[in-house]
């Protein structure tokens, strides 16, 4: 049975560590068998910042309309992004903010608490890079990144968030470091 994936490459470079694995995952998932997409959010042409918030309705670009669209589509979504301070990148952050919009990714209904999660169904792999060893990412930091990625964004609108893999620290890696990543990162594609 094939799975209709979305990678999303949240490092604004193609020719990254992360724009590796993102390439290597897509390799794996379509000789898996699966029909894959991806969207580099660095070749996208949209205003990252949410300028009213949710006071007033802001036009979405034509990229982004078609990434609802291939969102949308997706079954499973994979996320490939550094961390930077912690946390996702600003270009990640703000397609979030632009994209997993009221209406599209979750919708408020008057008289109840939580809201309806309207992406509900999806599941969700992260694929992580980072200069900090994610042991102590993990124990020393507690993760914020992670947490608010995996809890506030996907599990609030119905996205499963299965695995994560966080590779690092990358500043200091080997080459051959990198190649056990990226094999990492193909095997879990083709599960």
């Amino acid at each position: 049975m094939s799975k209709r994936v979305l990678i999303i490459l949240g490092h604004p470079s193609i020719d990254s560590f992360c724009g590796a694995i993102a390439t290597r995952y897509f390799e794996a998932a379509t000789q898996a068998g699966c029909e894959v997409r991806i969207v580099q959010l660095g070749a996208l042409n949209f205003d990252p910042v949410l300028h009213e918030g949710y006071n007033q309705i802001q036009t979405l670009e034509q990229d982004l309309l078609d990434a609802q669209a291939d969102i949308m589509w997706a079954e499973h979504l994979v996320f490939v992004f550094p961390l930077w301070w912690g946390g996702v990148p600003a270009l990640l952050k703000g397609f979030i903010d632009r994209t997993f919009l009221p209406g599209f990714a979750f919708k408020y209904r008057q008289g109840k608490v939580f809201p309806d999660k309207l992406l509900k169904g999806r599941t969700a792999h992260l694929l992580v890079a980072m200069d900090t060893a994610p042991w102590y990412y993990k124990w020393v930091y507690w993760m914020p990144g992670l947490h608010l990625m995996r809890k506030h964004t996907l599990a609030f609108c119905g996205i499963k968030p299965l695995t994560t893999l966080m590779f690092g620290p990358v500043l200091t890696s080997t080459i051959i470091q990198r190649q056990r990543w990226l094999q990492q990162a193909m095997t879990l594609a083709r599960r």
